[in-house]
């Protein structure tokens, strides 16, 4: 329990061995439950998992580390659907992710906890990008398809104060998976952006949270000269579902028609533009760029209006993330600000206390469908 409310811990793993057990063990002692998913490993993962809960389970008294093999590869998001569907079905108050790849320090888990727990947000996610010296680390091309996909994920998404949208650390309320439609979620690396959409889809409020990565020997599986051109055809047509959804099926506002307005004009415009490069006739030639400018202007100024409505009406939706500020600029270890009075139920006494406890891993432990990435 962690202030009164019970955690726990999803742990996606593909092809990490050699880091997934290490990441399960170090996770704090107040998580109540572990669901570690090996989303069909070619290597040793699964093994080392199944070791892993043995030895931790073995030593306490319960079933904290819940061992999980997909029946075939589903990609990251899966893996992590197949952990909050367990959550759900636990009712666990909040839920958390934390890579099997061992680049999220589990010692700073309570910043992620905490504004979900105080009712500020439903959702809180890791913010890389927050100052100069952290985002200096990453590769000049990660840099960039990082910063890309964040403008992209903000239109998309309608939480216009997000960044770093790529970033899987992060920790979601029992209500949010009670409202959101788990099994409708995109299943691969576009997983987080397609759940930001829904989110916001729903109303519910996040939080960024400032924190360094924990960069090592372990190699991403992103290639972002496919996955960039690949997701932003999810955000496109995520963003067309928010739209529809959010403006027109919920509730009419103007935001919608705007948008449809300024690309109908900007549509038209461009095809004016065409239309008079064409022409031989110098006379109709200038009657349709004149056209042109005056349509593209007005379907642009219609998508300024739609932009400045779309920020408006989510502006609430984003929690002001003073917890993660606060403590990151402070340089506040996360055990030491949760005995400042900020989380004092269920907290480790150490940042880096490790979980040795739990019991034998029952003869049934399920083993969801599916995943491969």
């Amino acid at each position: 329990m962690y202030r009164d409310s019970s955690v726990a811990v999803v742990v996606p793993a593909y092809n990490e061995e050699g880091f997934v057990g290490d990441v399960v063990r170090s996770i704090p002692t107040y998580v109540d439950r572990i669901y570690a998913v090996d989303d069909r490993s070619t290597d040793g993962t699964w093994e080392e998992l199944r070791e892993c809960a043995e030895r931790v389970n073995a030593e306490g008294d319960g079933e904290r580390v819940v061992p999980i093999r997909h029946e075939r590869n589903r990609g990251v998001g899966g893996a992590i659907k197949t952990g909050y569907e367990r959550a759900l079905r636990d009712e666990i108050d909040v839920t958390a992710v934390i890579a099997g790849d061992g680049q999220m320090d589990p010692s700073k888990l309570t910043q992620f906890l905490d504004p979900i727990v105080d009712g500020e947000a439903d959702y809180t996610k890791g913010n890389r990008l927050w100052r100069e010296d952290t985002w200096r680390e990453m590769s000049r091309w990660r840099l960039f398809g990082n910063r890309l996909l964040t403008v992209l994920t903000k239109i998309a998404s309608g939480y216009w104060g997000m960044v770093d949208p790529q970033n899987g650390y992060a920790a979601i309320s029992l209500r949010a998976l009670e409202e959101l439609p788990i099994d409708d979620l995109y299943e691969e690396y576009g997983f987080l952006n397609d759940l930001l959409v829904h989110l916001n889809v729903q109303g519910l409020k996040i939080a960024d949270v400032p924190h360094e990565a924990l960069y090592g020997d372990e190699q991403s599986g992103i290639k972002y000269s496919t996955f960039v051109p690949r997701l932003s055809k999810l955000l496109l047509r995520d963003f067309l579902w928010r739209l529809k959804m959010k403006y027109f099926v919920y509730d009419f506002h103007p935001t919608g028609l705007c948008y449809a307005l300024g690309a109908a004009g900007t549509g038209a415009g461009a095809g004016a533009a065409l239309k008079a490069l064409v022409d031989r006739d110098s006379e109709s030639r200038f009657t349709n760029l004149l056209l042109s400018g005056v349509v593209s202007l007005l379907g642009w100024l219609f998508l300024v209006v739609a932009v400045v409505l779309d920020i408006d009406r989510n502006a609430d939706l984003m929690a002001s993330g003073e917890y993660g500020e606060r403590r990151a600029e402070a340089d506040i270890p996360d055990a030491a600000y949760a005995q400042t009075g900020d989380a004092t139920s269920g907290a480790p006494e150490r940042a880096s206390d490790v979980e040795d406890a739990a019991d034998e891993i029952p003869e049934g432990t399920d083993e969801s469908p599916g995943s491969e990435r």
